[in-house]
């Protein structure tokens, strides 16, 4: 049977960074060459980064993709890598708009090319991007075998292109992705390219991105499944990695060209001659999908440190309260950017506790961060004697000082200023905007807090395992959560239960359930009435918040965006 050595090139590239991609791409093909292969494929848009968003509206930057691919193709060549077939997808631009594409490139040119549908200036997913039947489907021939190309979400088009590539007659077929991270996601991917290569009677190769971009993250997961479904391939999550693999084709496909199931199908020959009888390469181990709490870290961790460095931050502060939510993003911080690259900040205020203090202090210590003190005690005071405070208004003249002090920190030494609150705060509007909301980035924002002290204890259990020093304090994680703003203050005082409420507001925000739905599921009228006004009334603050990384199928900012100004309440009808 005629043979091929593939390469799945699971790469971690920047949007807009276009000559930086560029040498990104040649690295990993020359890669893909010195290890035998004969074809690269790489992610969704990997030229350009993803996703581009408004960048799509710029005829200058659609020019400047265009342009770097055709020296791209010449670059490979001069490294040795001209005989490879380098599947790159890029931004391309016609008459009908932004587009979407894919090109190969081989010998010093770009030999073929793949375009999808106009792409907007959305987000990430959206089903206008779909192959639409009467579009055009490119199959390139490489040493005789035929080869069918797809783009992401057209894998999930029941009887779409894929189905029609089979009909008319592919060896394989290359899918470049650009998929975010969503928790779970992974379950489903497997089971989809399995369902499609059965579909098409072909073997699926599935590329998908790595890297940190703003919110998303790309956890790679690149997979390569026989025409039976059978796994043959699996890159390993949140690295960059190459797959590379010997494929036994049947070769002989039948080439049927023109109008195939409604899509327009041609081919393009870049070698006719079949390779010679090749040993394959031992075959890789097949990389383990991650536990949930592994997998999560791992996306908080590249996301964070992607910001950073793709922003030319060397070094992130925020505050040190001895609470979870400061600790968990202390550890991630250190795990994403090193020790040396976190200042952590305590900043005691007349109610703050012995045990908050010497928690922050013990925190430091552990992760060997740096840390200051920094009292606000007489920056509270002047305020609130000059204005005659008392209360709320005490309470967040504490929290703002905190915010203006980091802030101030960050524009003397160039930090990059960490908010770290959760998903559950956010949701409900716990938190002082202008206080502990201000920073530039918010690694936790997308965590709900129960599974904040999940991923506490995971991480502690993994630091014992490798028989290093829990990173977190055991308090921290133990004690009752307060924002000691007051005296004995509790988070219990202003909140249900977090157990209760993350249940909530996973069926309200996650779920999109309405009120109805939500007493149907067994909730206390009461606590949803409470639940839905303290979501609906902190629309305006999230609006405020900076961003995070996205984790869960409805991150808040990118995902789920209500009206600030409604009359509309659940409940009312």
């Amino acid at each position: 049977m005629p043979q091929l050595r593939i390469a799945l090139a699971q790469v971690n590239p920047c949007v807009g960074d276009l000559t930086g991609n560029a040498t990104l791409i040649v690295d990993w093909s020359r890669k893909a060459a010195q290890a035998g292969a004969h074809l690269a494929l790489f992610g969704e848009l990997v030229l350009t980064g993803y996703p581009v968003e408004d960048l799509v509206l710029r005829d200058s930057f659609a020019a400047a993709s265009k342009v770097e691919l055709t020296g791209l193709a010449e670059r490979l060549a001069e490294a040795g890598c001209g005989e490879l077939a380098v599947v790159v997808g890029y931004l391309e631009a016609d008459e009908v708009g932004p587009r979407n594409a894919v090109a190969v490139l081989h010998r010093g040119t770009v030999a073929a090319t793949q375009f999808k549908h106009h792409l907007p200036n959305y987000g990430v997913f959206d089903e206008r991007r779909y192959f639409k039947p009467g579009d055009s489907l490119d199959i390139i021939r490489l040493h005789g075998l035929e080869i069918g190309m797809v783009i992401c979400e057209d894998l999930w088009q029941d009887g779409g292109p894929v189905a029609a590539l089979g009909a008319a007659g592919v060896d394989l077929i290359i899918a470049p992705n650009a998929s975010p991270y969503e928790r779970n996601k992974d379950d489903q991917r497997l089971p989809l390219v399995a369902r499609r290569a059965r579909e098409a009677n072909a073997p699926l190769a599935y590329t998908n991105l790595y890297g940190g971009q703003d919110e998303l993250v790309f956890d790679g997961d690149s997979l390569l499944v026989g025409a039976d479904g059978e796994l043959l391939g699996r890159a390993p999550q949140f690295v960059e990695h190459l797959l590379v693999k010997d494929l036994e084709l049947p070769g002989g496909a039948a080439r049927t060209e023109g109008a195939v199931a409604g899509f327009t199908v041609h081919r393009k020959v870049l070698t006719d001659a079949a390779l010679p009888g090749y040993e394959p390469l031992a075959d890789a181990p097949i990389a383990e999908p991650l536990t949930d709490e592994a997998e999560v870290w791992g996306a908080l961790v590249t996301g964070l440190r992607d910001y950073a460095h793709k922003n030319r931050f060397r070094s992130v502060s925020f505050g040190f309260s001895g609470g979870i939510d400061s600790a968990l993003t202390a550890a991630l911080a250190v795990d994403a950017l090193g020790p040396d690259a976190v200042y952590g900040v305590s900043m005691p205020s007349t109610y703050s506790s012995a045990h908050s203090r010497d928690d922050a202090t013990e925190l430091a210590k552990r992760l060997g961060c740096h840390f200051r003190v920094q009292p606000i005690e007489d920056m509270v005071r002047v305020f609130v004697d000059q204005l005659e405070l008392s209360g709320l208004a005490e309470e967040n003249v504490q929290a703002r000082c905190r915010g203006v002090l980091l802030m101030a920190l960050s524009n003397k030494d160039g930090h990059l200023v960490l908010a770290p609150g959760n998903k559950t705060e956010l949701a409900v509007g716990y938190s002082t905007i202008y206080g502990d909301a201000v920073g530039g980035f918010a690694p936790i924002k997308d965590v709900p807090k129960t599974l904040v002290w999940r991923l506490a204890r995971w991480r502690n259990a993994e630091a014992e395992k490798r028989g290093e020093t829990p990173p977190i304090p055991e308090n921290s994680i133990n004690k009752e959560p307060s924002a000691e703003l007051r005296p004995d203050q509790r988070d219990s005082d202003s909140l249900p239960s977090y157990d209760v409420l993350d249940e909530v507001l996973d069926d309200y925000v996650e779920g999109n359930r309405g009120y109805a739905e939500l007493l149907r599921a067994g909730y206390d009228h009461q606590l949803v009435d409470r639940v839905l006004r303290l979501v609906d009334n902190a629309e305006y603050k999230r609006r405020q918040y900076p961003p995070g990384t996205k984790i869960t199928f409805r991150a808040f900012g990118r995902d789920r965006r209500l009206p600030i100004t409604s009359g509309w309440r659940e409940g009312n009808g």
